[in-house]
This record gives structure tokens, C-alpha cells and sequence, in this order.
């Protein structure tokens, strides 16, 4: 069949603006603790900023022949074109491309020009440019330049229509680029209605029902209609739908009963188990749907959710599901069903860390070799990670856990670091590389994408830096910087104190690995001056603040948290009550040592409340005690179970991180190897010998 490439008039949504500015010229190390010098220019950039946040054009194109010759020009040139973006003819927008060529600022704007050609149908355009796209990180471009591929037989159309149905169903929310590709590929005969469908249900799922109306739209507008009645009123959408034969009223009813799933787990058990949706919807859409219920069951910690997971089959439920099972046997204890899962799991999904190690946990248990608490038998005979699996237990089911927690065990993670302790060893630094040498680093700082965002960072413009930062290391060639470049990166960063930097950079490292660049320790004489003080690890004060900031003193949250520890407005004024802090103002929260000094207060009220639990006292610090207290009811788990079964995925991967970066700290700070495993201890109930909850605590 063929293609039919949708037109101009096509509705469309507009990606929202990215903007910035920079300013400031560069001097090699150590200049970011000292007052910036300024540069000319430097006022004529903050002018431009000023204009850009407020739209005027005219006056960006005035100040721009002032910032000439200045070492952040590339990034005012795509300030000025992206505001007039929209208007400005092509031959301008390739001489500002020009201009600002081999920079970060010039594949931004080709990636905004980009976007805007697809929704704009200039297809002539799109192909001329879509090859000089470095970066290449947009999926929307990505799904624009299948299509085109397909249509001009560069690319085969079913394997387009592939690789578009990933890039789909991976978006979040509703999308110009893929949504235009997956038409195209759907008129064509290319892309399986099923995809269509599939992309509503994960929508739906989500809540996202203006995306799922988006996807539906494809197939009949008058659909896409309906979904405004289904995802209102879901029961009364499924009471007044008497049948469901023909396909897209059988998918509206399974988009109806995943939307009444949110709230309540056993009404839309209910449904399924109707007569008419018993014998009207096919197996696969059922075994969907108890995978949606089991996950929203799971997630309310209802007994019924092993129930609801083992009334479908593993091979019709989403990747999701099948981890939302995992968490549910869990909760259990069932094993055999957190290895049933595991093993239903894609490869890709199977050999995250994660599901190695409960898939090792359940095989030793299948064996027998868990202990009364839920964990590991620490008797079993230790395998050091990497090491073939000999002499072991003859049991087979020893020998295949053994050889996976071999696999991902390691300093580097929480499940690592479990798997480490699984096979009897405790977590400890791993020796660092040979530090960068004077010319290494001396290249690092004349890498010019690294001069363009150290010069931002003067000026106070973190965002913008930040991403000129990532570029540099990450995209600018393909690959990224090599291992020992990332090394002098991240030690440029550190001692330039941009403490996020030193960790984000360090973090790619693979095999240079120095975990004091890492698990970086500024502002020591008042991080451990204050836990001595008040009596709390700390390393799991650090680990804390790594997590909530990665130590920017003037970081801001979307929701009002402030400083190194993310302290709300409200918090940050009860606990200032609460230590006798009577002349406290709002604004000294961004004040380092006050914001320390109250962090580290409400973090230890957390922790004496929740009777020393580390992974209860984390929980309360981002999801507030109350979800904390209601999540540590039913029965009492290894911590590690409690983690991985947390609700909120915000809150679960929070967790994780900060105990597992407090193990690290504390072995760096101590310089001893250290267990994960103890400090996450067990969650339960309250003791009925703990005094009363807080319940004033914020």
C-alpha cells in the first residue's frame, strides 16, 4: 500500500520553548570559589535573557552584535533565532546554525527547527537538515525521520513501522512526531492497528486520556469521542455497554474497565468476571486487564492482588505488570511467583539488577536457603563475585542463584550491593584509578563546550551550563568523552565545587571509577560537627543530600524544597520551632548551615519516630510520615522488600538510592566495609512498646 504523509493542516502540539543565557570568559582551575571577573558583554547577555523571558524580539536582535567575540555569542545567536524561530525565513536560520556550528546551541536549535518542520509538514527541509542532528535524542525527530525513511525506501516500512511502535508506546504524553508517524504507517498497511490500541491502554493506565483519545483518533475520531464518557465515568460508561463483539467497542470496554481499575482494584475485578465480558473479550485482553488490577491491587497492598495476577497469563501483561507481580509475591512471600514473573520478563527487563537478584532470592528459597527473616542464608558458602560457581550445593537452583548474584554483585547500586552481601561479602570502596594527569586536565579545560558552561556557571545561569556540560561529555562525538576524559571532567568539576557536575560525570565512568569523585564530602566540619551533635549517621546524612540535591546549595525544587536537604517552607518553620530557632525567616533556608542545621533536625524527629528505621525515616523525608506510617502496616518484611514494594515510584527509587549511598558514605568515611543489609533492617507495624506517633511531625 501507500504512504500517505499527513499534510500542513494536520492538528499539531507545540513542544514547550527551551531558553537560557550565558555569560563570562574562562581562566583555568579554581576560579568558580572566587568572585567572577566580568567580561564584556556579560551585561548585554543578561539584557538578552531579561528579553527572551518576556518576548521581545526586537530587542534580542539590538543586543546581539554586543555579546560578538564573547565565549557564550553561541548560546545569545540561538536565543535570539529561537524567538523568531517560527517566522524567520530558512536562509536565516541555517546562517545562525552557521554561526554557532560544533556547538551545543546550534544542535538545540536544529532540534527545535526540526520539530517545527515536521509540524509544519516541510518535509524538503526536515531531510536537508535531519543529518547534521548530532545529538539525535529526540524521539519525536527520531519517529519523523522513520517515516520519511519508509517513504523513501531507505528503510524497509515494516521495520519503520517497528521502531516507530517502541518510540510510541515509550512516550509519556501526547506527541506531534510519533502520533504523525504511526498515522502514516497505519494508512500504509505498515503498523498493526494493535499498536493503536496498545498505546490508549498504556495512556489510559496512566491517566494520560488526552493521549489515548490522540491514539484513537487514528483509527475513527468518533472514538476518540467517547473516551471524555469512559475515562469520567468508567461503571456507568460498562453498565449501559450491553455487548462488545465488534473490536473497538471490545478495546473501549478494556480502556473503560483499566480507567475504573485506578480507584477501585475490585470493582473492576468484578467486571471481568461478568458474564457478558467473560465470554465477549478475548484472552489476551483479559489477561491485560488482571495484570492492570493486580498492579493497582499491589499497590494498595490488598491481599487480593496475588489472586488477580494468577487469574491471567504472564504472556498478555505489560512489562509493568509483570514487575507489580514480582512486588506482590513478594509482599506475600510467594516465591514462586516472583520467579514466574521474573521469567516472563523481556531480556532486557530480566537483566536489570532488580529482577536478577529477587530471581535469586526466589531460587534460593525454592531451595530452601532463605532464613526465617526473608533473607539469604549467610551459612551458605560465600562465591566472590566474577568467580565460577564450584564446589557449591549440588542443587541446581544454589548454583543458577549463585552464578546471577555473581553476575550483578558490586559496590555500584542497591541491588549490587545486596547481591554482594547474598554471597557473604560486605560493601566496600573499590581502589581508585591513577588520578588525571596535568596535561589531561589541561585538555578538559580547553574542550570548548566545557569553557562555554564553566562560564555560564559564573554568571549563575546553572541550567543552562548544565546542559552545555552534558552535551560536552555525552554527545557532542559519538559516545561521549573516553574514560579518562570523564575522570579529568569530573575532577575539574569537583574542584570547581559543582558537586552535581563531578557526580553526573563520574557516573558514566565505566571502568575509571573514583568513588571520591562519586560520593563526593563537601562541607565536612558542618555536615559531621552536626551529626555529632544530634546523634545521627553521617553517612546517611550525605547520602541523604545526594539524592535530594547532589549538593547545590541554591537547588529548588518544582514544589518549593530549598537547599542541600529540600526543606518545604512549612517543615523548614515547624522544626525551626521545634530547636528553638525563635528569629528564623523563610529566606535563611537557602542559607547552607541553617538549612543543614534544620535538614538534619526534622531527619533525625523522622528517625527517632520511626523507632531508627533508616528506610522508614527516608520514606517520611520524601513522601511526608503519614504515607510512611500507612505503608509500614501488614506484616513485617526485610527492608528490601518493603523498598521494592513502595507505591509511589518516586518514593521507592528514593529509598533505594539514599541507603544505598549511605553504605558507601559511611564506608568512605570509615574507611571499613559496611552492610546495606543492617541498616535496612526489617519494617513492620509500630511496636507496642514505642511510645505514640508524632503525628505533629510535618
Amino acid at each position: 500500500m501507500s504512504f500517505v504523509i499527513p499534510s500542513i493542516s494536520a492538528g499539531a502540539w507545540r513542544r514547550p520553548i527551551m531558553a537560557g543565557l550565558l555569560a563570562a570568559a574562562l581562566t583555568p582551575f579554581g576560579v568558580l570559589a572566587q568572585a567572577p571577573a566580568a567580561a564584556p558583554g556579560d551585561t548585554a547577555l543578561l539584557d538578552m535573557r531579561d528579553a527572551f523571558r518576556l518576548g521581545r524580539t526586537a530587542q534580542l536582535g539590538q543586543s546581539l552584535p554586543k555579546v560578538q567575540g564573547h565565549v557564550l555569542e553561541p548560546l545569545a545567536r540561538y536565543w535570539e533565532m529561537r524567538a523568531r524561530l517560527e517566522s524567520a525565513p530558512a536562509a536565516d536560520i541555517r546562517a545562525a546554525l552557521d554561526a554557532m556550528a560544533g556547538t551545543y546551541w546550534e544542535d538545540r536549535l536544529r532540534n527545535d527547527w526540526l520539530l517545527l518542520l515536521g509540524r509544519q509538514r516541510n518535509w524538503a527541509d526536515f531531510e536537508l537538515e535531519r543529518p547534521r542532528f548530532r545529538m539525535n535524542d529526540d524521539r519525536q525527530v527520531r519517529c519523523y525521520g522513520l517515516m520519511l525513511d519508509a517513504v523513501a525506501g531507505r528503510v524497509e516500512p515494516a521495520q519503520a513501522a517497528a521502531r516507530v511502535q517502541v518510540e510510541w508506546l515509550a512516550q509519556k504524553d501526547q506527541d506531534t512526531g510519533c502520533a504523525t508517524a504511526a498515522e502514516a504507517l497505519l494508512q500504509s498497511g505498515h503498523l498493526d492497528v494493535k499498536a493503536v490500541w496498545m498505546r490508549a491502554r498504556l495512556m489510559m493506565e496512566t491517566g494520560k486520556t488526552r493521549a489515548a483519545s490522540q491514539a484513537v483518533a487514528l483509527l475513527n475520531p468518533e472514538w476518540a469521542a467517547r473516551l471524555d464518557t469512559i475515562a469520567a465515568e468508567p461503571q456507568r460508561y460498562l453498565d449501559g455497554k450491553l455487548t462488545a463483539f465488534r473490536t473497538f467497542t471490545k478495546e473501549l470496554v478494556t480502556l473503560a474497565i483499566i480507567r475504573l481499575a485506578s480507584n477501585d482494584p475490585a470493582a473492576a475485578a468484578a467486571e471481568v468476571d461478568h458474564l457478558r465480558w467473560r465470554t465477549q473479550l478475548t484472552r489476551d485482553e483479559r489477561d491485560w486487564l488482571w495484570g492492570v488490577i493486580g498492579k493497582r491491587a499491589a499497590q494498595k497492598f490488598m491481599p487480593q492482588a496475588v489472586d488477580y495476577f494468577a487469574r491471567g497469563s504472564e504472556r498478555g501483561m505489560a512489562d509493568d505488570h509483570l514487575a507489580w507481580k514480582v512486588r506482590a509475591g513478594l509482599r506475600a512471600g510467594r516465591w514462586s511467583m516472583v520467579r514466574e514473573a521474573v521469567d516472563a520478563m523481556g531480556p532486557a527487563q530480566q537483566s536489570d539488577p532488580a529482577w536478577v537478584y529477587w530471581k535469586a532470592r526466589a531460587l534460593l528459597a525454592q531451595a530452601g536457603l532463605e532464613s526465617a527473616a526473608g533473607v539469604p542464608d549467610a551459612s551458605a558458602p560465600a562465591v566472590p563475585p566474577g568467580t565460577a560457581v564450584v564446589g557449591a550445593s549440588p542443587a541446581p537452583e544454589v548454583l543458577q542463584a549463585r552464578q546471577l548474584l555473581a553476575g550483578i554483585a558490586s559496590p555500584h547500586g542497591f541491588y549490587e550491593q545486596l547481591a554482594l552481601e547474598a554471597l557473604g561479602l560486605k560493601v566496600s570502596l573499590p581502589p581508585p584509578p591513577p588520578p588525571p594527569t596535568a596535561a589531561e586536565l589541561s585538555d578538559i579545560t580547553r574542550d570548548p563546550g566545557i569553557r562555554r558552561a564553566l562560564a555560564a556557571y559564573r554568571l549563575g545561569l546553572r541550567s543552562e551550563a548544565n546542559r552545555e556540560w552534558n552535551y560536552s561529555i555525552a554527545l557532542h562525538t559519538p559516545g561521549g568523552m573516553t574514560e579518562r576524559e570523564l575522570l579529568a571532567a569530573a575532577t575539574l568539576a569537583c574542584r570547581e565545587q559543582l558537586w552535581d557536575r563531578c557526580i553526573h560525570t563520574s557516573l558514566r565512568n565505566r571502568s575509571q571509577i573514583d568513588m571520591a569523585l562519586r560520593y563526593p564530602t563537601p562541607f565536612r566540619d558542618a555536615v559531621l560537627g552536626r551529626t555529632r551533635e544530634i546523634g545521627l549517621e553521617p553517612g546517611y546524612v550525605y547520602g541523604l543530600i545526594r539524592q535530594e540535591s547532589r549538593f547545590v546549595t541554591d537547588a529548588r525544587s518544582g514544589v518549593g524544597a530549598a537547599g542541600l536537604m529540600q526543606v518545604m517552607p512549612a517543615t523548614a518553620r515547624w522544626t525551626a520551632r521545634r530547636i528553638g530557632l525563635s528569629d528564623f525567616r523563610p529566606a535563611q533556608i537557602n542559607e547552607r548551615d541553617t538549612n543543614i542545621q534544620i535538614g538534619t533536625a526534622y531527619l533525625k524527629f523522622a528517625l527517632d519516630d520511626f523507632e531508627g528505621s533508616m528506610p522508614l525515616a527516608a520514606a517520611a523525608y520524601n513522601a511526608g510520615p503519614g504515607r510512611a506510617r500507612a505503608w509500614r502496616e501488614g506484616p513485617v518484611l526485610p527492608g528490601e522488600v518493603w523498598a521494592e514494594t513502595i507505591p509511589f515510584e518516586e518514593t521507592r527509587d528514593y529509598v533505594k538510592r539514599v541507603l544505598s549511598n549511605t553504605t558507601l558514605y559511611a564506608a568512605l568515611l570509615s574507611g571499613q566495609p559496611q552492610s546495606l543489609r543492617q541498616r535496612l533492617g526489617t519494617v513492620g507495624p509500630r511496636s507496642t512498646s514505642a511510645p505514640p506517633p508524632n503525628t505533629d511531625l510535618p
